[in-house]
């Protein structure tokens, strides 16, 4: 989403000295228990101007200590389960003498108030919005108005200005002129796939602070960090009762090694959070137990908001928490106290009418939601919900249509807290208390829905309108998740793609071979598969399993369709990871589990696995009859992604469908077939089932939800979620300050980002003579640049491994090595779908070393290419860097040499992670590509970028030359000034170093 010195307003070189040693912010910054959330120290003597600064200073140690909000009862908050900070006597003296003369100082101090509460008494103090009496902001979005209140709240003039704050009150104009903002968010979040090099990287960042002569202890969070592990589980067994128990111990043994330096992190880290393996999926962790919607600090008050190294934290959005993906690279700067530096977004307003009809569930929704927007333009805004549909609407369809908002492009897809927000808080246990002060506050606040009182209207940047009756029940594919298909098209569909070229929506199957069939023996008995066979099916991800509609009415479709004698077929690999412990209480409660594990929906863990390619492998006979052939199978699932080689490296079509569907394509057993016409199959009484058959009622589905869901089943799965697991808790861990780094690992290596730094920036860096790594088309995902899925034996990362004694049978996933830059510079530009216009028409993970013309892995050419000093850039279509936020699509590329991309368009958190690791991103300017301009990729590139920092401006325009002679405008993709200071630094990490380190 998304400032010159003489204009007043933040230039790169003032933003830095704002963070050296004689700026107040940078002695907030070295102190590893203060809250960037928390309310500043020029807050503390709001209440009363005469109140002394010693009273000041210990309100400052119970804001700062820990977030403490309480869920009530006997079931513990995540702040009191998180490690207490500890403040040393000398950095209290020093905060004490920086602050002496700043504490009656805040600019908007006249606006803090106290929030009563109804039976006497405060519940906190707060800063009102409605104090300000400015009209504008009735008017704001409610998205916006929590970005309001965070500028307000840290308006220090130094990190976050008064000019932030009056940028947002004018909205509506400043949002269509890409005008820069500071945001802090309340807290940060991460799984472990991202977790884990963040927490290499701030480890990493500890030796480099040291090695400047500063204090290591000064890289710490300062803002609660929460970091759920819940990527690492893959279904290596499935189809019985202990799946889930042999799937968890198969888990730690391949990476004890990482959950021994997570544990390390969770006790050398102050203010960090982690939650053992075994939880559930992270977003809906955070959905029904880590989102706090209003803190309540220490007796200040303040909206929950959050940044997750996730693309999907958006699902908190549902929750009315504004939330949303980024880099690893941006989270561990917001960690360290540095405020986001954003681009005012617009704000889609996109009203909901009428009432969902009969069958249609929250997965069809949000799949027609997402080609709605997709098609719209998002890219870079908030969207906002709101109409008289979102009284139909509950909690978790809410979520479940938040959670895409990477789906179709946008920051948010916010819902405002209303009544339906505070009805799932108590539902999901939280106390009336809490909820009580939530509701006050927001009400209060003006940032409350109350669809019982006249609206007032908002004012949006562009306006979308969905009658949910229109809904109809749906799937997306077969590559993609905006690729919407009516069920009833399905067949027809199915049938087009085999015959379209190949592309997004094409196979190329000659119609001879549309009818191939491969026989073979599954356990002794006869089997076949075809185009469209359904080999995988999943009920997974955060996206539906946190829903019990369709967790439900995926249960009974499997009740119904066994009492009635259908089954599905055995080699069909099937599999069921809910999202948290509570989906297994309440499907037991109601009696449903077992009707699931008679179709083979046995639960298999409790994690995020077909979603993210951690299906495991296919049964050895089933991947056999696959091997060698062009026959196209297929893989259902309730996820969010279905890129190409994502979910499973034989399944070449891929269905986005809700649970329900999930188990009726099982028991097809084909995505080739229309449900209305065509049957399931054949009943014990010789008679045809169809899917209506076996479908189940709203009202069904209503019933048992309403009789099984619980909140007594949240507080019991959650007040023991950090006492971990036996496994989790006999492994060992290092009490130190600092990593011990083991050479040896192939796990957990020490990058070379760091190395070797000095005190002063290195300035820009001259792109000369570069060749081309990498010529693609449109919509290139991070999957096709980040190491993903399951470690190729013939790849560059296999041999490293293999050199180093792992067998292949321990090569484990990219994901899970994700600590090691060895191992990811080696699986960057990995994807076996890579398509790189260097080979003309082959696809595979490979490219051509353009000097000498041979063939390569794109690892081995980039290493001749930096071992030769020569420069690299990628040459890339539209919608460069679409889909999950994956830090290491930016650091892989960085690894192997290059310098710039030079692209049609990027998806937004794939540029700023390429600007935050120095990467300069240009785009081509409208209408041009490498195509039009006649780019080839053989050419050498030289990029005319000013050599001082000071003379370079955000989106200026950039000459690109080529040794042929060709040369081309190109619009510089830096887009603030704090990103100018990054690349000033080599990074936005390196930037953070030296801001600590200065004395």
């Amino acid at each position: 989403m998304y400032r010159r010195a003489t204009s007043g307003v933040r230039s790169a070189s003032t933003t830095l000295t704002r963070l050296s040693s004689s700026s107040p912010l940078s002695k907030i910054a070295s102190n590893p228990a203060a809250s960037a959330s928390a309310p500043s120290a020029s807050v503390l003597n709001q209440t009363s101007r005469s109140r002394s600064f010693s009273s000041a200073l210990r309100s400052f140690r119970v804001c700062s200590a820990s977030t403490r909000w309480s869920h009530g009862g006997s079931w513990r908050s995540p702040a009191s389960l998180r490690a207490q900070a500890r403040v040393s006597a000398p950095l209290m003296d020093r905060l004490e003498r920086r602050y002496a003369s700043m504490a009656s100082e805040h600019a908007y101090k006249d606006i803090l108030t106290s929030l009563p509460k109804p039976g006497g008494g405060e519940y906190g103090k707060y800063y009102s919005l409605p104090a300000l009496n400015d009209p504008r902001i009735d008017k704001l979005p409610y998205s916006v108005r929590i970005l309001l209140e965070s500028a307000i709240r840290n308006c220090d003039n130094y990190q976050v200005t008064k000019n932030d704050v009056e940028k947002i009150l004018d909205w509506e104009n400043t949002s269509t002129k890409q005008v820069e903002i500071a945001f802090k968010p309340a807290r940060v979040i991460l799984q472990d796939f991202t977790g884990v090099p963040a927490l290499v990287d701030l480890a990493s960042m500890r030796d480099a602070v040291k090695n400047l002569g500063s204090d290591p202890n000064k890289i710490n969070p300062l803002v609660p960090v929460d970091l759920v592990v819940d990527h690492s589980v893959q279904v290596d067994f499935a189809r019985s009762e202990d799946a889930a128990q042999k799937n968890m111990e198969l888990e730690f043994k391949r990476n004890k090694e990482r959950f021994a330096f997570l544990k390390w992190g969770s006790t050398a880290f102050q203010n960090m959070l982690v939650v053992p393996p075994g939880s559930g999926i992270v977003h809906q962790v955070n959905l029904e137990y880590l989102g706090r919607v209003v803190f309540n600090s220490g007796g200040f008050l303040y909206p929950d908001s959050v940044v997750g190294t996730d693309s999907h934290t958006t699902m908190i959005d549902g929750l009315g928490v504004a939330g949303w993906g980024v880099g690893g690279i941006e989270a561990e700067a917001a960690m360290l106290g540095q405020p986001m530096s954003m681009v005012l977004p617009g704000v889609v307003g996109f009203k909901l009418d009428g009432k969902l009809k009969e069958g249609v569930t929250a997965t069809d929704l949000v799949l027609t939601v997402t080609q709605i927007l997709r098609k719209h333009g998002v890219v870079g805004k908030f969207v906002e919900f709101y109409g008289e549909g979102m009284s139909e609407l509950s909690l978790a369809d809410r979520a479940t249509i938040a959670n895409m908002s990477p789906e179709y492009g946008a920051t948010m897809g916010f819902f405002p807290v209303d009544h339906v927000t505070l009805e799932y808080l108590k539902l999901t246990g939280r106390s009336d208390e809490t909820v009580s002060m939530i509701e006050s506050y927001l009400r209060a606040n003006n940032m409350f829905v109350d669809y019982n009182e006249p609206q007032q209207e908002r004012s949006y940047t562009s306006y979308l309108q969905l009658d949910l009756g229109h809904v109809e029940p749906c799937i997306s594919g077969p590559k993609r998740p905006h690729d919407r298909v009516p069920l009833k098209d399905m067949k027809a569909d199915w049938h087009a793609c085999l015959d379209n070229p190949v592309g997004f929506k094409g196979f190329a199957v000659p119609k001879e071979k549309q009818g191939e069939v491969v026989k073979f023996s599954y356990d002794g008995q006869p089997a076949e598969i075809n185009h469209g066979s359904v080999v995988i099916a999943a009920i997974t991800s955060c996206t539906n399993t946190s829903n019990p509609s369709v967790m439900i009415g995926a249960a009974l479709v499997a009740k119904k369709a066994y009492d009635l004698g259908l089954k599905v077929k055995p080699w069909v690999k099937t599999s069921l990871a809910p999202g948290s412990r509570v989906v297994e209480k309440y499907l037991d409660r109601s009696g449903l589990r077992e009707d699931l594990n008679k179709q083979g929906f046995q639960i298999v863990g409790y994690g995020c696995t077909t979603c993210i390619g951690n299906s495991g492998d296919l049964d050895k006979s089933v991947a056999a009859a696959i091997e060698g052939t062009d026959i196209i199978p297929a893989a259902v699932l309730s996820g969010n992604r279905n890129f190409e080689g994502r979910v499973h490296p034989q399944t070449r079509a891929n269905y986005l469908a809700s649970p329900p569907l999930v188990v009726a394509y099982a028991l097809a057993g084909t995505v080739d077939i229309d449900f209305e016409t065509e049957p399931l199959g054949t009943g014990k009484d010789g008679k045809n089932v169809f899917l209506r058959d076996i479908w189940p009622s709203n009202e069904e589905v209503a019933k048992v939800v309403q009789y099984s869901v619980l909140p007594s089943m949240f507080k019991s799965s959650y007040e023991t979620i950090t006492q971990g697991n036996p496994l989790w808790n006999e492994l060992s861990a290092p009490g130190s300050t600092l990593y011990s780094w083991d050479s040896n690992s192939t796990y957990i290596h020490e990058p070379p980002y760091f190395k070797n730094m000095t005190a002063d920036p290195p300035g820009p860096r001259e792109v000369k003579d570069a060749y081309c790594l990498l010529n693609f088309g449109d919509s290139v995902t991070t999957d096709h640049i980040s190491p993903a899925g399951n470690i190729q034996k013939t790849s560059p990362a296999a041999k490293f491994l293999m050199d180093r004694g792992v067998s292949q049978t321990d090569f484990n996933s990219y994901g899970s090595r994700r600590g090691n830059d060895e191992v990811m510079a080696r699986g960057t530009f990995a994807n076996i779908r890579l398509v790189n216009k260097l080979l003309k028409g082959e696809v595979g993970p490979k490219t051509v070393h353009v000097p000498t013309g041979e063939k390569l892995s794109v690892f081995d050419a980039a290493s001749r290419y930096m071992n030769a000093g020569q420069d690299t850039v990628i040459l890339a279509g539209a919608e460069y860097g679409s889909g999950s936020s994956r830090d290491w699509a930016a650091k892989g590329p960085l690894l192997l040499g290059v310098k710039a991309v030079i692209a049609k368009s990027f998806e937004r958190i794939h540029r700023s992670n390429l600007a935050g690791m120095g990467i300069i991103p240009l785009c081509f300017k409208a209408g041009e590509d490498a195509d039009t301009l006649g780019l080839t990729g053989h050419e050498r590139y030289t990029v005319h970028l000013p050599t001082k920092v000071s003379d370079i401006k955000p989106g200026q325009d950039v000459t690109v030359t080529t040794d042929t002679g060709k040369s081309f405008v190109c619009t510089l993709r830096f887009d603030t000034e704090v990103e100018l200071a990054y690349y000033d630094h080599g990074g936005i990490l390196p930037y953070v170093i030296r801001s600590l380190s200065a004395k």
